[in-house]
């Protein structure tokens, strides 16, 4: 109530103070214009009509929203929508006096009308700057009490945080200035705040000032240049913060409660993804959508994110039933409208598999679905088979034979010139798909990309639980590289590779510039407030059976193309060879799969001869765990059969 009050009080000052401007710039411009004698029938018609003019003007500057405006943050906006109203409120005046004053007599001089045009918006602005430049110099008053920031980013985004802390914060906080790398700045003022230097001054910046807390206010930065950026921060003592980047603030405003740590998403950080959300609405919006292995990192994103879509039903399947379980109930949360579905099945099952497509006759299909972790499989090589190849042909068999509309399978860099268990049988799986799709008419496609930050395989979060333990941090190769996105921009290209497909196709996703994990190692116990190989230790552990030193996304042979999206490439539709692949469906027909490490060897390397070839050097693990008799490699595939279900 007290609210309403005052928000009443407010506005009926406004509109006092605009009526006396309003009347005032007349008068003044008539005072000009005749050199302070005003001639008699001018001063009668302004008395007579001076009411209904500024009835005029209010109702313009009500109808243009300048009474629901916070004026303590006006800018150029606010400035063109005061000339907007005005303009247009003079503009009915002038109608209104040569329609029905000029049949009384002559109205204003044009001369009068143009000079009450400028002074009162000379006048209406002036008024709101006024109040604007009293707020925050009542705001700065407090300022030098506060905690020493320096802001990193001269641009709108840190002289929107700069306003912001000043307006809200300038008890606690007390910002000093800004620093950035473009020298024409340097020495210049914005927001009465001085720019001290470039990259190269924080240290001396820091100790001359104080200053305990550094915010970069970059969010455009490439992660390259935030990396080098947070180097030499990280060189001072002042704590370092961040506001998001671009991706993380797509959907939002760049606020003082964005601020947070630097993680180390920021200095991986890359241009932000943008979808065509027509495009990807047309395919699933009102469609019945299946995720399998919903439960997973990447699936339980694509579930999210399809959710926005207003599917009309989304299905969850997955084998774990906890992860389903939270999964849900989060949906159910955001999307109360929205009917989903629980699935706990096995994609192992055909008729399990057969059954769900019966049930609910999903129209779209994201396989997500499989055993990902490449050292684990390599210990239970056998399960990677049923999950990744036969779980695959499974549901991509019932989707031909349900008409499911479109069937996306989410493949990864390890199946090009596969070297593990895992990238081995991704591969088959996507040379099913690739069969599927010359035989069925539902659109079968794949999606291949590197690792995702933040999933529950990734290396991110090992190296943080060992840098909590006090260390070491594990790392595999000095050379070991590998490529990274988000689990978000990830899933956003996924949907919309599956909104391009057309059948055959395996889109790959740009992963931007490859990454050393020492580098990555190193960056992370910085970030955490730790000296490398100071405070907390890195250890060389040996490369990991199956690994390669680095990830490709296509093999020498393939030919990539460009889509209409330049973050997603696409691998022109082969031919699968008809032998081979009667080879795989015979066994997962006949459920005659390797069932040990040795078959499982044979059985790749005769589905993909270049199995094995890349992989890394120096792998002590690997050669005492994993070596397999070369003469047993060379068997032919009727004398491998023999062995696979020993």
């Amino acid at each position: 109530m007290f609210n309403n009050i005052n928000k009443n009080i407010r506005v009926l000052s406004l509109m006092l103070i605009d009526a006396l401007i309003v009347n005032i710039s007349l008068f003044g411009s008539l005072l000009i214009r005749f050199d302070w004698a005003i001639p008699l029938n001018y001063l009668q018609l302004v008395n007579k009509y001076a009411l209904l003019f500024t009835i005029i003007s209010l109702a313009c500057f009500a109808m243009f929203g300048l009474y629901k405006r916070v004026w303590q943050y006006a800018s150029i906006g606010e400035l063109i929508t005061i000339m907007l109203a005005v303009t247009v409120g003079t503009t009915l005046k002038i109608t209104f006096g040569y329609l029905i004053v000029n049949t009384e007599g002559p109205f204003l001089p044009r001369s009068v009308l143009l000079l009450t045009w400028f002074m009162t918006i000379f006048m209406i602005g002036g008024s709101r700057l006024i109040w604007r430049l009293y707020r925050e110099h009542k705001a700065g008053g407090h300022i030098k009490g506060g905690k020493p920031v320096v802001i990193y980013g001269a641009g709108d985004a840190g002289v929107m945080v700069a306003r912001e802390m000043r307006n809200h914060f300038s008890t606690q906080i007390n910002v000093v200035g800004f620093i950035d790398d473009d020298h024409v700045k340097r020495g210049l003022k914005l927001l009465g705040l001085p720019v001290l230097g470039d990259r190269e001054n924080i240290a001396k910046v820091v100790e001359k000032y104080g200053i305990e807390r550094i915010i970069l206010a970059i969010p455009s930065a490439e992660g390259k240049e935030v990396r080098k950026v947070v180097e030499i921060c990280k060189e001072t003592s002042a704590e370092v913060q961040i506001l998001p980047g671009m991706f993380d603030l797509i959907d939002g405003t760049i606020s003082v409660n964005n601020i947070r740590e630097v993680q180390i998403e920021d200095l991986l950080g890359r241009e932000p993804v943008k979808v065509d959300l027509e495009e990807i609405t047309e395919y699933t919006h009102n469609k019945t959508v299946l995720v399998t292995g919903a439960g997973g990192s990447i699936g339980s994103e694509l579930c999210r994110q399809v959710a926005r879509f207003s599917p009309k039903k989304l299905l969850l399947l997955d084998i774990y039933e906890h992860t389903i379980y939270d999964l849900e109930i989060e949906l159910r949360n955001e999307f109360p409208e929205l009917k989903i579905y629980p699935l706990i099945k096995d994609i192992r099952e055909k008729e399990s598999m057969e059954n769900v497509f019966r049930d609910y006759s999903p129209q779209v299909v994201f396989h997500a679905a499989a055993h990902k972790h490449v050292p684990l499989m390599e210990h239970n090589p056998e399960e990677a088979i049923k999950n990744n190849i036969k779980g695959t042909y499974n549901v991509a068999q019932a989707a031909d034979r349900f008409n499911v509309q479109k069937f996306v399978m989410i493949s990864t860099d390890k199946a090009v010139n596969p070297t593990s268990v895992m990238g081995a049988t991704k591969r088959v799986g996507e040379m099913i798909i690739q069969h599927m799709d010359k035989i069925s008419k539902t659109s079968f496609v794949a999606v291949r990309f590197g690792n995702v930050l933040g999933s529950k395989g990734s290396v991110i979060p090992l190296f943080k639980r060992q840098i909590a333990n006090g260390g070491p941090v594990t790392v595999t190769h000095p050379e070991m590289v590998r490529f990274f996105m988000t689990i978000p921009e990830a899933v956003q290209l996924v949907i919309q590779a599956g909104a391009m497909a057309r059948g055959g196709e395996i889109f790959i996703l740009d992963m931007g510039e490859p990454v050393k994990i020492m580098d990555l190692a190193n960056s992370l116990i910085k970030l955490s407030g730790f000296e490398p190989n100071v405070d907390i230790d890195i250890k060389i552990s040996g490369v990991r059976p199956g690994e390669k030193l680095y990830e490709e996304l296509l093999t020498a042979d393939d030919v990539c193309d460009a889509t209409t999206h330049k973050r997603i490439f696409v691998e022109k539709p082969s031919e699968p060879d008809v032998a081979v692949m009667e080879e795989i469906i015979l066994g997962i027909m006949t459920d005659n799969l390797p069932v040990n490490k040795a078959g499982v060897e044979i059985y790749l390397k005769n589905l993909i001869p270049s199995f094995r070839e890349k992989c890394a050097e120096n792998s002590a693990d690997f050669d005492e765990q994993e070596e397999v008799n070369e003469q047993d490699l060379d068997f032919k595939s009727n004398e491998a059969n023999n062995v696979l279900v020993s």
